[in-house]
């Protein structure tokens, strides 16, 4: 039987009452999984695809950027962070801008100004001029990561959301892959010819435009509510009279500072914290895991190929992620996938022959991806649809600021007398913090969006 509110079904016969009103997330209730969301699902894919090999593709030509540019590690490091540095301010401005001018229109803006900046930087004559334009870009590029998964959660059914937005994040190892391949295929020809390949991805831009609809919840809060009808149509929403008017709660965009007032701001400071450690834990691990790898004694080939296998071994961990979220909720899921990741990530610091390191490696990987891909659910229905972009984007600030941080200190560590060893087991306590962390939010699966 259909829990469809029956204040939503239109006057009785031979009466003359207006039609009745109903939150737009009451929509998405009985709505059923079909292709459609299958085809906006595989093209936010590979938009994020498409953020995780523009994050990470400066790390695999980090040797040829510095002979050509005559830098040092440090240096390097710098050019690294400049891209996570530009999304610092760049996700504190798209989340506000998501939440005013729509989902649609974010990600156009976000990929066209990413495409055309870093195309530029293709031709920086040196490692200044490079710095700025990594900066220009993750300034930019920040709209589309900021956006993306609130996006698709505000496109699914209910029943199907949290299953269905984990494998979104699956894209995150096809962009390492991407990465990998385009420094495979075009490395020889210098650095330049990397970042000027991965640039044209922005065209996919055009591809999400045409394809993803405009999100019902922010259509509702225009009061453009024959659209929102024409897109939960398209989405398969059933039992809906057409003249039904939809409401979001909170039904004004509020200053980004509530989100740090009362039972909201505890919410808002504990997701901020999580992304930073769990950012950290991360991401110092896989920007210098190359320098890393060689310190165990693989050759620079070997740790390449090493990493891409780690980007399979990630594959399977978002999909029994993808299933394990469905049955028993986000934040007991996200708890033991940290703690297995960081498992692992002590048997890789400690491993005494090839064979240790690479389980502990494709533990951390399988573990630690899965967790991501319920952690950037899980952010993303914490927050009223009219602040959703707003909170996102506090969270992706605080990954930002860890990943800016992380490649220099963890260059510098691996630079002094402090140890391979010494260097991963110091990145891994901030995962155990992240579990700590994760214990203090509510769970969400099963529940409508707001």
């Amino acid at each position: 039987m259909s829990n469809i509110d029956p204040r939503i079904s239109g006057p009785a016969p031979g009466t003359a009452r207006p039609p009745g009103s109903m939150a737009v997330g009451h929509a998405f209730r009985d709505m059923p999984f079909g292709s459609i969301h299958v085809k906006i699902g595989a093209v936010l894919f590979f938009a994020f695809a498409i953020e995780a090999w523009e994050m990470l593709i400066l790390t695999y030509i980090a040797g040829d950027l510095a002979t050509s540019l005559q830098v040092g590690a440090t240096q390097v490091g710098i050019a690294i962070s400049a891209l996570f540095l530009g999304m610092i301010p760049g996700s504190l401005l798209w989340g506000p801008i998501s939440d005013r001018i729509g989902r649609k229109a974010t990600c156009a803006w976000s990929f066209a100004g990413y495409g055309v900046i870093t195309l530029l930087s293709s031709f920086a004559p040196n490692f200044e001029t490079l710095t700025v334009a990594r900066f220009l870009s993750g300034f930019l590029f920040s709209g589309l990561f900021t956006i993306t998964f609130p996006y698709f959660e505000e496109l699914l059914p209910v029943k199907s959301r949290g299953k269905a937005a984990v494998y979104l994040a699956a894209g995150w190892p096809v962009g390492i892959l991407a990465a990998l391949g385009t420094t495979a295929l075009v490395g020889d020809h210098g650095w330049r010819w990397v970042i000027a390949v991965s640039a044209l991805a922005s065209l996919w831009g055009i591809v999400l435009h045409k394809v993803v609809p405009e999100s019902p919840y922010w259509l509702a809060r225009q009061h453009r509510n024959e659209d929102a009808h024409n897109v939960l149509e398209r989405l398969g929403a059933q039992g809906i009279v057409r003249g039904t008017v939809f409401t979001v709660s909170e039904g004004k965009t509020r200053s980004i500072w509530s989100l740090f007032k009362g039972r909201m701001g505890r919410i808002t400071m504990v997701q901020i914290l999580i992304n930073f450690t769990f950012s950290w834990g991360y991401w110092g691990l896989q920007t210098w895991m190359p320098t890393l790898l060689e310190g165990r004694g693989l050759s620079a080939s070997s740790s390449l190929s090493f990493i891409a296998l780690s980007a399979v071994i990630m594959i399977p961990g978002y999909m029994t992620a993808s299933f394990l979220t469905g049955k028993f909720g986000r934040k007991w899921v996200f708890t033991a996938y940290i703690l297995a990741a960081a498992a692992g990530g002590f048997y890789f610091a400690t491993a005494s022959t090839a064979t240790e390191m690479y389980i502990g490696m494709f533990l951390l990987a399988f573990f630690g991806q899965g967790a991501w891909g319920v952690w950037d659910t899980w952010m993303g229905e914490l927050y009223p649809s009219t602040m959703r972009g707003s909170g996102f984007g506090l969270g992706v600030f605080g990954q930002r600021v860890a990943n800016t941080i992380a490649p220099s200190l963890v260059g510098f560590l691996l630079a002094s007398a402090t140890g391979v060893t010494s260097t991963i087991l110091f990145i891994n306590t901030f995962l155990f913090v992240t579990v700590v962390l994760g214990l203090f939010l509510p769970e969400t699966e099963g529940s409508e969006l707001e």
